[in-house]
């Protein structure tokens, strides 16, 4: 048990912040609920909570409705405001933009890539079919699916003791 009281309701709390499709938690900082949108870390919700000129320490759900409204708009054209290098989507296979995708959308183009990838059998492609890495890492020692490789010293343990207790009887 907490030795808290119990806080009143505060009338001016959003309790939700919704951008896109997500529902943020308005009780946290801004900085911390830009940060739990899917494609939106930690720097790049200090660049927005920047971008938008709100302080990114208020908390999310106490800001005015036109403070809210910069952010929201500030996180639809975030490609546009920050170098290429930051986005997160950038040279798209068909039209050449660079964009900054967030929420339910980096998860679809994010597949979507990978899917054209299999169906082209690029390398990449053909290592997310067989289910390896794709990044160049290691695998003579990582990476393994099936069981252990080797020797496994505790079953040797066990079959010479059943040996020993089958010779003494």
């Amino acid at each position: 048990m907490s030795t808290e009281e119990p806080q009143e309701e505060d009338e001016d709390l959003q309790y939700f912040v919704r951008i896109g499709r997500t529902d943020l938690d308005g009780t946290k900082t801004v900085e911390r609920s830009l940060s739990e949108l899917n494609g939106i870390g930690r720097r790049a919700a200090r660049i927005i909570a920047d971008k938008a000129g709100v302080d990114r320490t208020a908390t999310f759900g106490r800001l005015d409705d036109g403070e809210i409204d910069s952010v929201v708009e500030t996180v639809e054209n975030f490609a546009d405001e920050v170098p290429e290098w930051l986005a997160n989507h950038r040279n798209d296979y068909f039209t050449g933009e660079t964009t900054h995708e967030t929420g339910n959308d980096l998860d679809m183009t994010r597949r979507q890539d990978i899917n054209r990838m299999k169906m082209i059998d690029s390398y990449k492609g053909v290592r997310h079919k067989r289910g390896q890495k794709v990044r160049g890492q290691r695998t003579r020692s990582t990476g393994r699916t099936e069981g252990t490789i080797g020797v496994n010293v505790e079953e040797i343990k066990e079959e010479q003791a059943a040996e020993e207790e089958g010779g003494e009887e």
